[in-house]
């Protein structure tokens, strides 16, 4: 069956759910994307794009701060000065521009909050990939290159810094088994197998 429906994957990290997503995409012949947002985001911006490989998925106080103050709205006439936008506000806004163009085609989206952006489609499909402590472990050092001794410490801290990150720009919890279509431990399940799971609910879903 053709793929009409967007798909997002948030994902734990070390759960393996950028690498679902790509087969995912690939398997369905749809476009992936990841890491890409970060440059189609800078060239946007004009901004050397390891410039915004720091602060990706980063959440700061001063969008939330205007935001209180009612000084900024998405999809409203009047907006900050660019000069007065942290770079993290910034990417997230261009993102959050470059998603809802993209989904204007069937695709893939990992992470960005994009289950968020997209949340008036009732054709896109959020997926939340989870897995256990010990397989995330597994992957962190062999896919990832994490030190064995830091791997726990760096899988908690990154899973903290998307869960501030999602919560910030969203007001929702990240996780949340009610913000997603479905939710799959990838540790119970070979990586095809989590593939064919996810492909099987997208046919189902679209007829």
């Amino acid at each position: 069956m053709e793929c009409k429906s967007v798909i997002t994957i948030s994902r734990q990290f070390g759960s393996g759910g950028r690498e679902i997503g790509q087969k995912l995409a690939k398997r369905l012949g749809i476009a992936f994307y990841d890491k890409e947002l970060i440059s189609l985001s800078a060239k946007e911006s004009g901004i050397d794009p390891s410039v915004f490989e720091h602060i990706d998925e980063q959440a700061t106080n001063s969008l939330l701060y205007s935001l209180s103050l009612g000084m900024y709205g998405f999809g409203q006439t009047s907006y900050l000065p660019r000069e007065q936008i942290s770079l993290n506000d910034r990417l997230y806004l261009l993102q959050h521009e470059i998603i809802r163009n993209l989904a204007e085609n069937p695709c893939v989206i990992v992470g960005r909050c994009a289950d968020y952006v997209l949340k008036e489609r009732t054709d896109c499909i959020n997926i939340f990939v989870y897995a256990d402590m010990d397989y995330r472990i597994e992957r962190a050092v062999n896919v990832r290159n994490v030190p064995r001794e830091k791997a726990e410490s760096t899988i908690r801290k990154t899973d903290k810094t998307r869960a501030n990150y999602y919560q910030f720009y969203t007001e929702q919890k990240w996780g949340v088994p009610q913000n997603y279509h479905l939710c799959i431990n990838s540790a119970k399940l070979p990586i095809d197998k989590t593939v064919d799971l996810i492909e099987h609910y997208v046919n189902i879903f679209q007829k």
